[in-house]
């Protein structure tokens, strides 16, 4: 797919356009869409390069959900980008395969996707536990160990995942390293109640280094609200760490609801690849 010309199917406000409404050599076709938007994109990004990370955002959740999803089965929804992909895909099988499923989501955005999709809704009262989890990640490590929450949705996606017989990521290539920290720059999420999150952010730079900095909202004036009306902290961190030891050490402090690191918790992740490739990381 490449993004071009207003419409609301992209991030950047582009829309999604298949490459095959341009029908000319790759290289031609990227610099008449460059020159056809108007929106100002950062320098180090081109239409084509989004066009080769939706795609491999794409066969990454449609490998996902073809080889772990089964009739009768019972899935957590997870959020972000790459989930669409896989919502759609899950989708398309349900139809073709008359697939029977329920859909638990992790956030508002997966409800609306599950609802949008026509896909069964269902919740961990009524289902509380679930044969599979699908889920993007911020990074994921060599071990998968992930860094999670960077849409803020952290604490219901891990709670998901916790009930879960298979969690499952799903990503494109860059969020694919070997140590935590090479790939994402924006630090490990930390949700908590609001009334603390100055001394949580004080314990946090005095037993860990680093910085703890409350996020702040885009579109409206203060700090991001998370779904569960929490605040949200971004350690900064430097260097390589005992991720289990740091996951404990944050959530002993009062005031912390839950840490964006995912440790020991996913068996397997799907990486969409520059080249068209889908890399699998399978732990035993």
């Amino acid at each position: 797919m490449i993004c071009v010309g207003p419409g609301t199917g992209c991030a950047v406000g582009l829309k999604l356009l298949p490459a095959s409404a341009f029908p000319i050599g790759k290289s031609s076709r990227c610099t008449l869409l460059n020159s056809l938007v108007s929106i100002k994109l950062p320098s180090n990004v081109s239409l084509c390069t989004m066009d080769a990370v939706e795609s491999a955002k794409n066969k990454a959740a449609s490998m996902a959900v073809d080889l772990h999803i089964k009739d009768n089965f019972r899935i957590g929804i997870g959020s972000g980008s790459t989930v669409v992909y896989a919502v759609q895909r899950l989708a398309e099988r349900v139809k073709s395969e008359g697939l029977k499923v329920v859909c638990v989501p992790t956030s508002f955005q997966a409800r609306q996707l599950i609802i949008e999709n026509n896909l069964p809704l269902t919740d961990l009262e009524i289902t509380p536990q679930l044969d599979v989890c699908i889920d993007g990640a911020d990074e994921a490590d060599s071990s998968l160990c992930l860094i999670k929450g960077g849409g803020g949705c952290l604490l219901q996606e891990k709670v998901v995942a916790s009930v879960s017989d298979q969690f499952v990521v799903i990503a494109d290539y860059r969020k694919k390293s070997t140590h935590l920290g090479e790939q994402w720059s924006k630090g490990v999420p930390v949700e908590v109640v609001g009334m603390a999150y100055r001394p949580v952010a004080s314990a946090i730079e005095r037993l860990l280094g680093g910085k703890a900095v409350l996020r702040q909202a885009k579109a409206k004036a203060g700090p991001v609200v998370t779904d569960n009306g929490n605040l949200l902290l971004d350690w900064i961190f430097e260097g390589r760490h005992d991720w289990k030891a740091v996951n404990s050490t944050i959530k002993m402090i009062p005031g912390v609801v839950e840490t964006g690191l995912f440790v020991n918790m996913a068996r397997v992740a799907y990486f969409g690849m520059e080249d068209g490739s889908v890399s699998e990381v399978k732990m035993d």
